[in-house]
């Protein structure tokens, strides 16, 4: 049931425990964790199966899990053969060598085993990540301002181009660019694209913005699942859970909140993946299913607004694909959203209820959608008002 939001003291009881009672923490988390201490972070993290319940194994889960993160950024970020430190050893057995990197993975190599091939290829998808997350979240500025604890391996290029993932994608922009051959391989290049105002800018050498963290993240989850890759939109899911690890109070835990996001990501993930494949779109848990079955519960609850809608030909997909598929993080204030997820990653059957919350968004626009027009109900859906969202949440668990 839906109450008053509990108290720091109960929050606090709870995480005193030895072995942390899951069901009590989807209870207390469901009607909102307090924006103080860790509390929404460490609920974040058991409910996403991030952490087990019991919390001294977690010291021991959180090392090695960000010990196997700083791993993939080694392996799938840095440019093949980078040098592990400032100078060569001297000894005449630099880098390239004990990375099997020689001229066989020479960088204009094009065998398909070349590293340095894989590294260019990246490009395609890097550059769609580039872009999305240089406009995330633009309503606050979080994601525009420097990490306190940016990666070290990455922010200090040691005279190596690439490491930085943005600085990759600019080749990319010559695809745009008118190209002129003179000589024996001299090119003139006249680019004639630029990037949007709105655009985050990069930092400077030894620092990094949130955004480009989010980017790393991204590109990391990319590659290691090469099946799916990377989705337009999935900067949305991530979003809110790197603003909620790197701004917990606690110094340990935000050192290494592209870590912890990373491993909640990739759960979370795991759990709506299918929101994200086409070929899945019709399966239990594709987008076609759960927007039908938003469709279906307005159809019991309000049989007028249902066939209005229809008879507007206002079809769900119009709306609710956007809903649905970024779990509403586009629809509300990034405030607004982390109380939304602090129930949804609360509810056992987690996408039942968000269907719930869906379908009372419409609802509760009853009396606008009745009068509107075509145009004006997929502008106000598209555009969902301002809200108390604890007036929608509250609707939402009214709904048997």
């Amino acid at each position: 049931c839906f109450c008053l939001p509990l108290s720091v003291k109960e929050f606090e009881d709870l995480f005193a425990q030895d072995v942390i009672d899951l069901k009590q923490l989807r209870r207390h988390t469901f009607n909102g964790v307090p924006d103080v201490h860790s509390f929404r972070a460490m609920s974040w993290k058991m409910l996403l199966g991030y952490l087990g319940s019991k919390r001294s194994n977690w010291p021991a889960t959180l090392a090695k899990k960000r010990a196997l993160y700083e791993q993939f950024i080694v392996e799938l970020v840095l440019p093949p053969g980078h040098k592990e430190n400032g100078d060569g050893d001297g000894d005449g057995n630099d880098d390239n060598e004990s990375r099997g990197v020689g001229l066989q993975d020479h960088p204009l190599s094009e065998g398909p085993e070349s590293a340095w091939n894989t590294f260019f290829n990246d490009n395609e998808f890097l550059l769609q990540i580039d872009k999305d997350v240089r406009r995330l979240c633009p309503d606050i500025s979080f994601f525009q301002q420097p990490t306190e604890y940016p990666c070290e391996i990455v922010v200090h290029s040691k005279g190596e181009q690439g490491r930085r993932l943005h600085e990759r994608v600019v080749p990319s922009v010559l695809s745009s660019a008118n190209v002129e051959r003179k000589g024996l391989g001299m090119t003139k290049i006249n680019l004639i694209t630029k990037r949007s105002a709105e655009n985050y800018a990069a930092m400077e050498e030894g620092k990094e913005a949130h955004w480009e963290v989010v980017q790393r993240i991204l590109f990391i989850y990319a590659k290691l699942n090469p099946g799916q890759g990377y989705v337009q939109g999935m900067n949305e899911i991530v979003g809110p859970i790197y603003y909620v690890m790197a701004s917990d109070p606690d110094i340990e835990n935000r050192t290494h909140a592209e870590a912890d996001c990373f491993f909640c990501f990739t759960a979370l993930m795991s759990e709506i993946r299918d929101f994200f494949i086409k070929t899945l779109d019709d399966s239990e848990g594709g987008i076609k299913c759960m927007m039908s079955k938003l469709s279906n519960m307005l159809k019991l609850k309000d049989i007028q607004i249902y066939d209005h809608l229809k008879s507007q030909e206002l079809h769900p997909q119009y709306y609710s694909f956007r809903w649905i598929n970024l779990l509403l993080s586009q629809e509300f204030p990034l405030p607004d959203v982390l109380r939304i997820w602090d129930s949804v990653f609360s509810d056992e059957q987690r996408f039942n209820f968000l269907i719930k919350i869906c379908c009372s968004m419409i609802l509760i626009q009853r009396e606008a959608i009745l009068e509107n027009d075509f145009a004006s109900n997929v502008k106000l859906l598209q555009n969902y008002p301002p809200i108390d969202i604890n007036v929608v949440l509250t609707h939402a668990v009214s709904l048997a």
